[in-house]
């Protein structure tokens, strides 16, 4: 309890004429001042009388109209007041939120003296996941000379849920996998904890390693093997360029993906893989983290993924161009290169005593073709005339792949990554070339891909309006998945909302279905 600027004012009064009367001996100001003094000892007792009626009668309750929510949902809450004993009390009541959740206007009540019960309802933002816990109202009572501030009430505990979209489709062609993404097993013997196999005994082999029970039973010596324990380092690409923010509010591809990769994610840390990150816009890389331990990575790529937003181009109308079929973007692409490769084929025979050709006839490398190429400027004859355009053609298609954000991104992430890696390329349809070219840089030196696809036509507004044209691109689509997933130590599989898929495969089995 302490005194308000009135109860000060009060006190210093009666402290002043107590001064005045003993300076100028007036005994009659003397007793004004002790009169003064003993209004305010009266008043107090009665504030102190009040108060502990008022804390003994007041009920405080905070009551959500629902206890559980999803992140981002708003939920009003009634915050009720009533007090049984009358007082002179004036009581100002401000509810508990928790820090996490917010109110657009302060949350307060008041009960003025005569007055038992007031209530207020305001609406309340839940922006983070979490079980949150109100904290007590803070109660502060005066009577104009005195004031207390307390804390009482209930306590509700609110649970926020992420957001998250519908049922998610991922697998092949319409069937659903049934791993979880991003598990994986040994698949290499030698020291460890889970047994293998059996083997016979080889000169060599440590008299540590022999299974003597094994070895009674043969009467031949043998080893036992053992399962090595593997980390599988893991490196997320994620596209989140402005062809991904295509979709229903709450159902785009990007949300999609990260559902996926935020999976993956908590299975790298359940296997203790190193795990990292890029991510990727419309200008460019956006974010990177080089590979490392989940006990460092997982919480901050965490966080990237469930901050990213799809990023604006300045030009989207050929990624977000509707109905465009995957198989002519590939050929418009490529065009060049298909005429090159038809060019070689009819060059390569042409005599095998000519130098400048020599290098067709047998399995050659991008560098013995390149230094074959250059060897090809420096002369003029009728070979050289004929196949420099088509080389022209080729080198202008790789400088402007190499350009692409996505085949830029996935070769920051690779080449700074030491052993092997496991990348997760997580994108839409809307580019082919981009990403067969993306794909065949991430798998050099036997390393492993998989790439997560969100088919457009599953995605666009109106997209099943004509649901027998969406099934066609559905089986274009198909097909360059396919195409993908023929390549070696790639895996390419198909991600998408449920509902949406079932629609297009039911259409596809009325027609005789695809296989």
């Amino acid at each position: 309890m302490y005194p308000t600027r009135q109860g000060w004012t009060v006190a210093a009064l009666a402290v002043v004429l107590a001064v005045l009367a003993v300076v100028f001996a007036r005994p009659l100001v003397l007793v004004g001042s002790a009169l003064i003094g003993a209004w305010l000892l009266t008043h107090q007792y009665r504030f102190t009388r009040d108060l502990e009626q008022t804390v003994e009668s007041l009920s405080v309750v905070q009551s959500p109209a629902r206890m559980a929510v999803q992140t981002g949902d708003e939920t009003p809450v009634t915050l009720t007041a009533t007090r049984e004993a009358k007082t002179e009390l004036t009581l100002e009541i401000a509810a508990g939120l928790p820090v996490t959740a917010t109110a657009i206007r302060p949350f307060l009540i008041s009960l003025e003296p005569g007055v038992e019960q007031a209530n207020r309802t305001r609406t309340v933002t839940w922006p983070v996941a979490g079980r949150h816990t109100f904290d007590k109202v803070t109660v502060t009572a005066t009577d104009g000379l005195f004031r207390e501030t307390m804390t009482l009430g209930s306590t509700p505990t609110m649970i926020v849920e992420e957001l998250s979209p519908p049922s998610i489709h991922v697998g092949e062609g319409g069937d659903r996998i049934a791993t979880s993404y991003g598990s994986h097993e040994s698949r290499r013997t030698g020291t460890g904890i889970e047994p293998a196999e059996l083997r016979e005994y080889h000169p060599g082999d440590t008299g540590k390693r022999i299974d003597w029970k094994a070895t009674a039973r043969h009467t031949t010596p043998y080893v036992r093997e053992y399962e090595a324990e593997s980390d599988r380092r893991t490196l997320l690409v994620v596209d989140h360029r402005s062809s991904l923010a295509m979709g229903p509010q709450g159902e785009t591809k990007l949300e999609a993906l990260r559902e996926v990769a935020l999976v993956i994610a908590r299975n790298t840390r359940r296997l203790n893989d190193p795990l990292g990150l890029v991510t990727v816009g419309d200008g460019g890389i956006t974010s990177y983290r080089k590979l490392a331990s989940p006990a460092v990575n997982y919480r901050p790529v965490r966080r990237q993924l469930l901050a990213l937003e799809p990023t604006i181009a300045a030009d989207t109308a050929v990624s977000n161009r509707k109905g465009t079929s995957i198989k002519n973007s590939t050929e418009a692409d490529l065009s060049g290169s298909g005429a090159f490769r038809s060019s070689i084929t009819q060059l390569s025979t042409v005599s095998a005593g000519r130098n400048s050709v020599s290098f067709l006839q047998r399995n050659t490398t991008p560098a013995d073709a390149e230094r074959s190429f250059s060897d090809l400027e420096e002369t003029d004859d009728t070979f050289a005339r004929t196949l420099r355009p088509f080389y022209s053609d080729r080198q202008r298609y790789q400088e402007r792949i190499a350009e692409e954000p996505l085949y830029g991104a996935t070769h920051k992430g690779v080449t700074n990554a030491q052993n092997s890696i496991w990348t997760v390329i997580c994108t839409d349809d809307s580019r082919p070339a981009e990403l067969r070219e993306t794909v065949s840089l991430a798998r050099q030196s036997g390393n492993e891909v998989l790439v997560l696809l969100t088919p457009s036509v599953l995605y666009e507004p109106g997209g099943l309006a004509d649901i027998e044209q969406a099934y066609d691109r559905y089986v274009e689509f198909e097909e360059f998945r396919r195409k993908l997933t023929r390549t070696r130590n790639v895996t390419a599989l198909e991600v998408g909302p449920v509902d949406r898929l079932s629609a297009i495969l039911e259409t596809g089995r009325s027609k005789g279905g695809y296989s």
